[in-house]
């Protein structure tokens, strides 16, 4: 198995994830998915592996939504699946083609709508569902990776309305079709846009029928399984080496390929300092391809302006703690700070749950408050040059 950082896997090449897709086929037997993970947790892959090895008797679809804008822009995506897989079948689709030309007067060709017909998109998604569903007897499944970033997109240049009637749409048409499941999956929290879209609504409700699963890093067994497989395929040969990349990087496959890739490129003997040096440069460096400015820019993007310093000082309070700390604790060390002495006890907790949510940090030890990742904890406690 050669190392493959960022790439698209193979389905025999997703370790040690049999146990976690057997329960998310568990729970889509019953009701739509809620995926959410920190970033680079293999998500991704999971669904990827899920779409090339359904259950029998069931279709699914996978499309990542992140580049979509528009509401009929989406609708095209679906359209686009569900004609793809369903062209061949007498009458198939023939209720939203009938309805594509009725509201724009003439037969459309190919995917692509005219922008004319822009403010029918919720009919025609609508209707293209019902076409589905009536030619399908089992199970059908579309895999959404990256809705959050979709409906972030659509809420900043058309409004909270039109992003709450997105997903009050689908919520009816899974209330509609009992046999239909929709997975979200994404790289930002689908909580950042439901507390913007709170403004026009309970959009809470609109994905409480869903169910929420967490992807969490491999096993250890599964993650020293994994570097041993790509150290075998890079031809490096370093006794007990597998273990310590696993250790060093939170068991966290995303970043496993990355070292075993870099390692392979080293003129150096290969040793146990080599793994250090290259997470330390990956950490240090701003032109790294981990990307782990990331941890800190999308705390300006996405949480409002008047909690950004409090999350800046929670996460710069941890990451120089050596034992979690317990609520009353990190609130003492906070307000002795100039710029945090407005911090209350319910401010901290909701910047604590945000944080919590966003898998920054986690409660250990009794409640106590600490870094989920020492990976994270060391890139924030060096790149804010916290000693």
């Amino acid at each position: 198995m050669k190392p493959n950082p960022g790439g698209q896997l193979a389905a025999d090449e997703v370790l040690g994830r049999d146990r976690l897709i057997a329960r998310l086929w568990q729970v889509l037997e019953r009701q739509s998915l809620l995926l959410t993970a920190e970033r680079r947790m293999g998500k991704t892959s999971v669904i990827k592996k899920m779409t090339e090895q359904p259950l029998p008797q069931m279709l699914v679809k996978f499309r990542d939504l992140e580049g979509l804008r528009t509401p009929l822009e989406f609708v095209e995506a679906v359209l686009h699946d569900v004609q793809q897989d369903l062209s061949g079948k007498e009458q198939a689709m023939g209720g939203v083609r009938a309805l594509l030309k009725e509201l724009s007067g003439a037969e459309i060709k190919g995917f692509k709508l005219p922008k004319s017909i822009e403010q029918h998109w919720k009919t025609i998604l609508t209707k293209t569902i019902e076409d589905l569903m009536a030619q399908q007897e089992g199970m059908v499944v579309f895999f959404w990776d990256e809705m959050p970033m979709m409906l972030d997109n659509i809420n900043r240049d058309l409004g909270e309305t039109v992003t709450m009637e997105i997903l009050t749409t689908l919520r009816s048409l899974r209330q509609t079709h009992s046999n239909l499941r929709m997975v979200f999956t994404g790289s930002i929290g689908l909580h950042h846009v439901v507390t913007q879209l709170k403004k026009v609504g309970a959009a809470g409700a609109t994905t409480n029928d869903m169910h929420p699963e967490e992807v969490m890093p491999l096993d250890l067994d599964d993650a020293i399984l994994l570097a041993q497989e790509l150290l075998t395929g890079a031809n490096i040969d370093v006794r007990d080496l597998a273990i310590s990349i696993a250790e060093s990087v939170d068991l966290v496959p995303y970043y496993i390929h990355h070292i075993v890739d870099e390692l392979q490129q080293l003129n150096s003997p290969i040793t146990q300092t080599s793994i250090a040096d290259i997470i330390l440069d990956n950490l240090y460096n701003p032109s790294n391809r981990w990307d782990m400015a990331h941890y800190r820019e999308r705390i300006d993007t996405y949480y409002e302006s008047p909690i950004v310093p409090f999350a800046l000082g929670v996460l710069d309070e941890l990451a120089v703690t050596a034992n979690p700390l317990p609520l009353s604790d990190l609130l003492q060390r906070l307000q002795v700070q100039s710029n945090l002495q407005n911090l209350d006890r319910e401010m901290l907790l909701k910047v604590l749950s945000l944080l919590q949510r966003d898998h920054y940090i986690g409660q250990q030890n009794a409640g106590a408050y600490a870094f989920r990742f020492p990976l994270i904890q060391q890139y924030w406690k060096l790149s804010r040059g916290l000693g």
